[in-house]
């Protein structure tokens, strides 16, 4: 057969290399005859010896060069063969159908199969089926776990086509058939230094205490030191728990450093101090209440401050009395139970009206909007700062798209006619027209940019400020110059005239203008029986003096008939749940403004004995709206930001999309049935 042997390519040519030689020769010998013959002819017959030389060197040593080349050949595949059997990585190669044709030394050992061992891969692995690997041509990773290892399974096509691109022997026409390699790489170590590197991560904290100032008036001064000693006591020895280092940087603020494996624990404790410490009582009349804002996952350490800062910020804005989590984008609430405690200090209101004075000094005109379907109290903000900016020469005008008819009769009070411009009142499309960069775009009673009448104008100029009562979330209104959000206010209405008391000497509201705050103040407050204060009726009182009437309010806030039938049928059809909770529908037929329907409805359902919480959903323009509404047992802002909404401890809302009525209150039932498990709200 090595006779039969027939040398190709390179290694041909350097074979054949001598023979090529003599052709050379021969045809140089032939000027050479010319010139002599007897030289000639000796040049010939040394020719003649030189190619009998070559061709029997050439017979002679093929035999022994194709030995040679096959031995090579052999020793190499086998070599290979070894290698590949021996590799540390395991390896097996499978059939078109998931069957193992070879596996390898450490396959073996790992999975426990023989070499012998031919049956389907999804014997050793039931997520890597038939169809699984004809899914995708491209390499694919399956992670797995086996006798405590974790696996990463890399698999790798071979079609035949590939096998044979390069081969001059065999051709394969249209084929789907294919080979797959198989790798396993254990990442049990791999992952645990992962998971010790992440839980070795530093976790900065800060603790702030929310009513400091509020709880040591309440207390003798003999007994003052004490009270702090023992929330300090508190504070150390929570954090003592997990090794974490605590430092007292003001009289009421602690910065906390504590390892990220210790974070679980925390978020299943639930942040307990933040009740805990509310048991410290040596007389003091008032609750020691903190604040907790927790920061991680940066790229450094001061990154991680950053977020710890902005998340104490996140948890002041929506009232104290709880722990904010950012963890990079993500953001966690626990607690917030407690309700809001009021400060009697006008001293902020007086820096915010400062401020909002100088801000409105340095724009050309100012834009005022509340948000999506504007309510009483959103739009007699709004006028207070028009009256703001009326004062200071300044042109505003008011955001509104679609006047409801709760907001129509007030808005009738602002005509041309009664000495008020004729484009007091704007849509969207004319907001946008007249927004420049040097326009103050106001945003009154909310603080998330999507709520908002118009979110594109907050994209168009660089002076922003915003003026709310709800809690804050994580979508928040970006860089904004002033930003004055007070939860334990009643109304943005009560904001609004606590403000414009200090914002210049000479400010006079008119009798009109009284009327729409006040409104705004009586709306929210659900004629003086929620959320009031000290503060409220302080503002109720200065709205008073300025020719607020009562009487011509209660005119205005009427309801039509059919408003008021289908609260009353959403009151009849109330049905209670787990005997405290009062879940009902109410009616937007013939309604044109369902919500504002709803959300009276709720507060009527609270006139009931036994109802601790009531909440009531309206179907409008493709969305349903819950009103949540509670007395004082049941925080509905915790319920509400469960479903993406928020609010109030006791007034709170939500929007949900892409379902019916009775799939949102199938989502309240559970909801409420997953909050009472985990005890975040009491029966």
């Amino acid at each position: 057969m090595k006779s039969n042997i027939r040398f190709r390519g390179k290694l041909r040519n350097y074979l054949q290399l001598p023979v090529m030689l003599t052709v050379l020769l021969v045809v140089l010998n032939i000027p050479l005859y010319c010139y002599d013959v007897k030289s000639g002819a000796a040049v010939t017959f040394f020719i003649i010896i030189y190619f009998g030389v070559v061709m029997v060197s050439y017979h002679k040593n093929k035999p022994v060069l194709v030995n040679e080349l096959i031995n090579f050949a052999t020793q190499y595949a086998t070599v290979q063969k070894r290698l590949l059997n021996e590799f540390e990585i395991p390896y097996a190669l499978l059939d078109y159908n998931g069957k193992l044709l070879w596996v390898n030394e450490q396959f073996s050992e790992v999975t426990g199969v023989s070499k012998n061992y031919h049956k389907s891969i999804t014997t050793l692995f039931p997520m890597i089926t038939r169809e699984f690997l004809k899914k995708t041509d491209e390499p694919q990773n399956v992670y797995l776990e086996k006798e405590g290892r974790k696996f990463r399974i890399s698999l790798n096509r071979i079609s035949f086509d590939m096998i044979t691109e390069d081969s001059k022997m065999l051709e394969l026409g249209d084929c789907e058939e294919f080979l797959t390699a198989i790798y396993l790489f254990d990442e049990t170590e791999l992952n645990r230094y992962m998971v010790e590197n992440q839980e070795q991560k530093l976790v900065a904290a800060l603790v702030y205490i929310d009513n400091y100032d509020e709880a040591l008036d309440s207390i003798e001064d003999v007994k003052r030191s004490l009270l702090v000693a023992l929330v300090d006591r508190k504070v150390n020895k929570y954090f003592s728990n997990i090794d974490a280092l605590v430092r007292k940087i003001e009289k009421d603020k602690y910065f906390v450093v504590f390892k990220y494996k210790y974070l679980k624990e925390l978020e299943e404790d639930k942040f307990s101090l933040i009740e805990d410490v509310k048991t410290v009582k040596v007389g003091n009349e008032m609750a020691v209440t903190l604040s907790i804002g927790v920061g991680m996952s940066g790229d450094n350490y001061n990154q991680n401050y950053i977020y710890a800062r902005n998340a104490i910020d996140l948890a002041l804005g929506r009232g104290g009395d709880q722990v904010v989590v950012k963890e990079g984008e993500e953001v966690s609430y626990y607690g917030g139970k407690a309700k809001q405690v009021e400060r009697n200090t006008r001293v902020k209101a007086r820096v915010k009206a400062q401020a909002l004075h100088e801000i409105m000094e340095n724009n050309e005109n100012v834009v005022i909007m509340g948000h999506s379907l504007s309510d009483v109290d959103s739009l007699g903000a709004g006028i207070g700062i028009f009256c703001a900016a009326r004062v200071l020469g300044k042109k505003a005008q008011i955001v509104i798209n679609d006047p409801t008819s709760s907001v129509r009769p007030l808005m009738e009070c602002f005509t041309e006619e009664k000495g008020y411009p004729e484009d007091l009142f704007v849509n969207s499309e004319q907001a946008l027209e007249m927004t420049t960069r040097n326009t103050l775009v106001m945003v009154v009673d909310t603080n998330r940019p999507s709520y908002t009448e118009c979110p594109e104008l907050l994209k168009k100029t660089d002076s922003i400020v915003v003026f709310d009562h709800h809690r804050q979330n994580s979508e928040v209104i970006e860089n904004p110059l002033l930003s004055y959000i007070e939860p334990y206010a009643s109304s943005a209405c009560e904001m609004v005239a606590e403000v414009l008391q200090y914002f210049q000497n000479g400010l006079k509201l008119e009798p009109s203008e009284a009327d729409c705050i006040y409104a705004g103040i009586l709306i929210d407050t659900n004629n003086f029986m929620t959320k009031t204060g000290v503060r409220t009726f302080e503002a109720a009182a200065y709205l008073k003096r300025s020719g607020a009437e009562v009487t011509r309010v209660r005119k205005m806030l009427r309801n039509d008939m059919a408003a008021y039938k289908a609260r009353a049928e959403a009151v009849r059809n109330a049905e209670v749940y787990r005997g405290s909770f009062a879940i009902s529908v109410c009616p937007g037929e013939n309604v044109e403004s369902p919500t504002i329907v709803g959300a009276q409805a709720a507060n009527e359902l609270l006139n009931i004995v036994g109802i601790k919480a009531s909440f009531v959903l309206t179907e409008y323009n493709g969305r349903i709206y819950v009103s949540s509404r509670s007395i004082d047992e049941i925080n509905v802002q915790l319920i509400m930001e469960r479903l993406g909404g928020g609010g109030h401890l006791n007034v709170a809302g939500a929007q949900l999309t892409n379902c019916t009525v009775l799939q949102a209150k199938h989502i309240i039932q559970d909801t409420l049935d997953e909050m009472l498990k985990e005890g975040d709200i009491q029966e």
